[in-house]
């Protein structure tokens, strides 16, 4: 058993979104940032002078603490996406005394080289992931195996070894698609049928354009505090019962030793260790869908079933009258659209819903009885993560 003194010592205690879509009309992604993060403050029954610590991507947390009007902060860090960064920071600077409550927050924004309106943009033109200045940017060559690339050649590996079929990848978008037509937050809500999956434009053989995540303008962000002092904020808070991250020596697109060691095995070895609950215990499940491919690796790693069986798995567990996942006929998977569909949030959509989820707040897409949700964010190069989240 891994040592893990925070477990169940931090909770999530505020939500808050300005919901993705394909342009935000104009709106810079600092406000969609502090949009969210205003909102977050409120939920959790807060005022800015309770927050003394912040933690997020993207935009500096110093101006972050200035554009907030924030009165004293005695922690605040940048990390890099997905959101399990931001969210470990937060927790490690709670439980060690750093801060006594912390605003995580995360803002999307689409940059010219993953969007063609961005591009066409003079507002954007210079920006780079994230919204951040071109210069902020490591530049991509034509021969390099970074981002999509990679994806792409990892994903051609898999359907080669296991000779899978392009139809198991398309489970994957075709339930993100069908979930996200119930969440008001979503980007993409129009219908998605395995048809027009399969008819698709092809981006990078064999990832069309529905295997990879919808660029959007939005933004997410979170309040933590510690267990004791959420029980006096809220009748239903939801806990972090573990956290990590994991990655191995060769962690590039390029020199990864193959499908079966990369991060996500860390992640799963470290979590389980960590977490007195596991896939029996799970209610709603949260795999990282910013390629289709990540999804089924997750769900074969994580141990639903074996390496090269996520697309069976995903057949035998489809819900034909309802066109989604539902493992065990019970447990939906990303029931808010996910990265393909809700939008590409580098994980922090399906944190926001995983929490609503277990506070039972998630409207017509609540989970009945939802009480621990296993979130898997990330890839498998350098930045595979896994949270266990669970109402107290």
């Amino acid at each position: 058993m891994a040592r893990n003194p925070i477990k169940d010592q931090i909770a999530i205690v505020g939500v808050g979104s300005t919901g993705f879509s394909r342009d935000a009309g104009g709106r810079s992604r600092d406000s969609l940032v502090a949009e969210a993060s205003i909102k977050a403050i409120k939920d959790a029954g807060l005022g800015k002078e309770d927050i003394d610590g912040v933690c997020g991507t993207g935009l500096s947390a110093r101006e972050m603490v200035s554009m907030l009007g924030l009165p004293e902060v005695t922690h605040y860090v940048n990390q890099p996406v997905p959101i399990a960064f931001p969210i470990i920071d937060a927790m490690n600077a709670i439980y060690s005394g750093s801060c006594d409550t912390a605003l995580v927050y995360h803002g999307v924004y689409r940059s010219p080289a993953i969007s063609r309106s961005a591009a066409a943009d003079p507002f954007r033109r210079g920006l780079g992931f994230g919204g951040q200045p071109l210069g902020a940017s490591r530049r991509v060559d034509p021969e390099s195996v970074e981002g999509s690339v990679g994806y792409t050649a990892w994903a051609s590996r898999y359907l080669h070894e296991y000779d899978i079929k392009r139809e198991h990848l398309g489970y994957v978008a075709v339930n993100n698609r069908s979930n996200a037509a119930r969440n008001p937050l979503a980007a993409m809500r129009a219908p998605l049928t395995m048809e027009n999956y399969l008819n698709a434009r092809m981006i990078r053989d064999p990832l069309c354009l529905f295997d990879m995540d919808v660029p959007v303008d939005g933004a997410d962000a979170f309040v933590l505090t510690t267990a004791e002092r959420a029980r006096d904020l809220t009748d239903n808070p939801v806990l972090i019962h573990a956290a990590t991250a994991g990655t191995i020596a060769k962690n590039d697109e390029d020199q990864t030793p193959g499908l079966h060691d990369h991060g996500q095995h860390v992640v799963v070895k470290n979590l389980r260790e960590k977490s007195d609950l596991w896939i029996p215990d799970v209610d709603v499940y949260f795999p990282y869908d910013g390629f289709s491919f990540i999804t089924l690796a997750w769900i074969e790693n994580t141990g639903w079933c074996g390496p090269g069986e996520g697309g069976a798995f995903l057949e035998e567990h489809w819900d034909k009258d309802a066109n989604r996942i539902m493992i065990d006929g019970r447990i939906p998977v990303n029931p808010h659209g996910g990265a393909l569909s809700e939008g590409g949030t580098q994980g922090s959509g399906h944190v926001r819903e995983a929490v609503v989820q277990l506070r039972g707040d998630a409207g017509e897409r609540q989970v009945p009885g939802a009480r621990t949700a296993l979130l898997t964010p990330g890839g498998f190069f350098f930045n595979a993560q896994g949270i266990i989240l669970r109402r107290d």
